[in-house]
C-alpha cells in the first residue's frame, strides 16, 4: 500500500511538472525535448477556415494525447470565445475530421474556437476512443485526458468557460456522452452523431453488441434524483442506413436523455433543404424547454451528414450537420446566459 501511494504521489508530481512545462512551451514555441514530446504552437493555416491551427499535448496518469485547436483570425486580447470540442471517429484524426466536417469555416464566421483531441494509435489501432472500456479503466483515463486538453485550452487561449460544448462522430459521439455524464457541469450542450447511447457497454464484446443494437441503454439518473437536472441538452443525428452503429442507438440515446429530464416527445416533422436528404426532427420537451432533439436521416449511412465529398466517413448529400450542430449549441449558450442573468 505504501509503495502504491508513493507511485501515485510521484505520478501527480510528474503531471504537475509536465503541465507547467507544457504551458511554458506552448507560449514560447520551445520544444519539450526532455520529454520527447513536440508541444509547440504551430501558426499554420487551418485545414478549413481562416485562422490558426495550433497544436498541444495533454498529459495525465493515463498517458498523453495530442490535440489541435482552431482559433479564428484576429482574436482580440480581451476577447473570450466559446469552445466546441470535436471528437473524431475511428480511422480519423484531428485534421481529417476538421476537413470532413468543415467546422472551422463556421467557427471563423460565428467566432468560436474548436478543439480536436486526437486518439493515439498505440491506445487503439483504429484510433477509436475507448468509450466502452469502463470496466478496464481506459474510458475514464481517456476522458480525463480530454478534460485536461479542455483545461489547457481555457488557460492558454482565453476560452469562455461558461460556453463549452462537445460533439462527436461514432466512437467520438459515445465518448462525448461519457464526458458529459461524468462532468455535466462543464458543458452546456452535447451532440452525438452516429454514436452508441451512454451506459450500453462496458467491454469490447458488449460494445460490438451495442453497436448492432442488441444491448439496451442504461437509464440515466432522473431529474427527481437531482443529477438529471444537470444534464445539458442533447442533439442526436443518426442515419437510417447506418450499418456500423444501428439506428436504434440514436433513438435510445435521445429517449434516456429525455427520460432523465422528464421530457416527452413532440410529433416529429420532416424537413428537407434543397436536394439534400430529408430528415425527421423530433424534440423532447418539458416545461417549454427542449431537453433532447433527435434528427433521423433515412438515407444516410455511417458518415458525417453534409460533410466534404473528399473525406472518408462523410456524405455530402446529407443535411449539413455542422450547421445543425452549431445552431443547436449556440441556442443552448444563449439559453444558459439568459437563465444566469438576474
Amino acid at each position: 500500500m505504501a509503495r502504491r501511494s508513493g507511485l501515485t504521489a510521484w505520478a501527480r508530481a510528474f503531471e504537475r511538472s509536465f503541465t507547467a512545462l507544457a504551458r511554458n512551451s506552448l507560449r514560447t514555441g520551445a520544444r519539450a525535448a526532455s520529454l520527447g514530446l513536440k508541444n509547440k504552437v504551430e501558426k499554420r493555416k487551418s485545414p478549413t477556415g481562416d485562422g490558426e491551427w495550433l497544436v498541444g499535448v495533454a498529459m495525465g496518469t493515463a498517458g498523453a494525447r495530442r490535440y489541435r485547436l482552431y482559433r479564428p483570425a484576429d482574436v482580440q486580447f480581451a476577447e473570450r470565445l466559446p469552445l466546441l470540442v470535436m471528437l473524431h471517429g475511428c480511422g480519423q484524426d484531428a485534421k481529417s475530421f476538421a476537413q470532413g466536417t468543415r467546422m472551422n469555416r463556421i467557427a471563423s464566421r460565428e467566432r468560436f474556437m474548436v478543439l480536436y483531441p486526437e486518439q493515439d494509435a498505440l491506445a487503439n489501432g483504429q484510433r477509436c476512443w475507448n468509450w466502452f472500456d469502463t470496466r478496464g479503466g481506459r474510458a475514464a483515463g481517456e476522458a480525463q485526458l480530454i478534460m485536461k486538453a479542455i483545461d489547457q485550452a481555457c488557460l492558454l487561449y482565453r476560452v469562455d468557460r461558461d460556453r463549452i460544448a462537445v460533439a462527436g462522430l461514432s466512437a467520438g459521439a459515445s465518448m462525448a456522452a461519457l464526458l458529459v455524464t461524468r462532468h455535466p457541469d462543464r458543458f452546456k450542450a452535447v451532440v452525438m452523431h452516429s454514436g452508441v447511447a451512454p451506459g450500453a457497454a462496458n467491454s469490447t464484446a458488449s460494445a460490438l453488441a451495442a453497436m448492432r443494437g442488441r444491448r439496451p441503454a442504461r437509464p440515466l439518473p432522473s431529474q427527481s434524483a437531482g443529477a438529471g437536472s444537470r444534464w445539458p441538452p442533447l442533439l442526436v443525428i443518426h442515419g437510417g442506413e447506418d450499418r456500423v452503429v444501428a439506428p436504434s442507438n440514436g433513438r435510445d440515446a435521445a429517449q434516456i436523455w429525455a427520460d432523465a429530464a422528464g421530457a416527452s416527445a413532440a410529433s416529429g416533422h420532416s424537413v428537407q433543404c434543397g436536394k439534400r436528404y430529408p430528415m425527421t426532427v423530433t424534440d423532447f420537451q418539458t416545461a417549454g424547454q427542449t431537453r433532447a432533439t433527435l434528427i433521423e436521416v433515412p438515407q444516410l449511412g455511417h458518415a458525417w451528414s453534409g460533410g466534404a465529398a473528399s473525406q472518408a466517413y462523410s456524405d455530402v448529400h446529407g443535411p449539413d450537420a455542422s450547421r445543425l450542430v452549431w445552431a443547436f449549441v449556440a441556442r443552448q449558450f444563449r439559453t444558459a446566459k439568459a437563465a444566469a442573468e438576474p
